[in-house]
């Protein structure tokens, strides 16, 4: 059986749905306190690649609602393959992709034949490895206890991270922001945080924005968001920082001048179930292009080393 398929499913609204449920519970996923083993980091393919997109937003929030350990998520094929099986009863998770289809029309005033690319939602389901008996042991969270992570293991990654990207970063003050008009970013001194890491999610946040500017990605969402623009682009630096953060091994905590946004966002999502896709990828663009100023500086790398997997298997 084909894992992909067309469906009469509202994909776009489930996802949606289970955004708002856990935005109205108070815990965006993307701001979990994400952990270096058991469920931190980002989903995982059963290859060992990042979901990206919608989909990492959406494994991420619905490993937290049903308290999956394992970052990894795989079809039943997928998983068979690996020597596994699925637990009978237990239910799929949806990841989505975009697909499309060429279709011919007449023109009406021309009378021409003319063909159109329509773009749709597809989607497969996925099974994390918590619901798989029988896969390979790295694919299950160990079950000793977690060691906190001493700062400095990780400030060398944290530092080449910033140092790599050109923005101008002043200090001093109370406020957190970025300014399109002068283009840089303004931060409390650093002895104003309580620790580094803090200052250094805030500053992830921040640094999402920046990307944003005319000068870089351009990001503008025009009259689909209307007067809601800016507490959407408040969306995606936070969905943003939450993946550069996870991507460093930072906590990403919800800034109380960033929680104010959390009732405009809810408004956002029911208004416009694919507002969601639209933001994650947004932020995912965002972070691809901060990463790419440090490309080739072997410290900015994912804390957490992925396991090499049996095999490549197609999804």
């Amino acid at each position: 059986m084909s894992s992909s398929k067309r469906t009469s499913r509202d994909v776009a609204a489930e996802i949606t749905d289970l955004i708002i449920r856990k935005l109205e519970e108070g815990v965006p996923p993307w701001s979990r306190p994400w952990r270096t083993s058991g469920a931190g980091g980002r989903p995982l393919r059963h290859s060992g690649e990042s979901y990206r997109g919608v989909n990492a937003l959406y494994l991420w929030a619905l490993g937290d609602a049903k308290g999956y350990r394992s970052r990894y998520w795989m079809t039943c094929r997928q998983a068979e393959t690996l020597g596994g099986n699925v637990r009978r009863g237990e239910s799929g998770a949806i990841s989505v992709y975009y697909s499309s289809f060429k279709k011919r029309d007449v023109h009406p005033e021309t009378g021409h034949q003319v063909e159109r690319s329509i773009r749709f939602l597809r989607h497969y389901l996925v099974f994390n490895a918590d619901q798989i008996d029988a896969l390979p042991p790295y694919f299950y969270a160990p079950d000793e206890p977690e060691r906190p992570v001493i700062p400095s293991e990780r400030q060398a990654a944290i530092d080449a991270f910033f140092a790599a990207i050109p923005a101008d970063v002043r200090h001093g003050g109370n406020q957190a922001y970025f300014t399109p008009t002068f283009d840089y970013i303004q931060l409390p001194s650093r002895t104003a945080f309580r620790s580094m890491d803090l200052y250094a999610s805030v500053r992830c946040h921040e640094t999402v924005h920046w990307t944003g500017h005319s000068s870089r990605l351009a990001r503008t969402f025009g009259k689909r968001f209307g007067d809601k623009a800016y507490s959407f682009e408040e969306l995606v630096a936070e969905v943003g920082a939450g993946l550069c953060c996870a991507d460093l091994g930072l906590p990403n905590v919800l800034h109380d001048s960033h929680a104010s946004y959390v009732g405009h966002w809810l408004s956002i999502l029911r208004g416009d179930k694919t507002a969601i896709i639209h933001a994650a990828a947004k932020a995912e663009q965002a972070f691809d292009y901060l990463k790419s100023f440090g490309a080739n500086q072997p410290e900015i790398r994912q804390i957490l080393p992925v396991p090499r997997a049996a095999s490549a298997l197609a999804a």
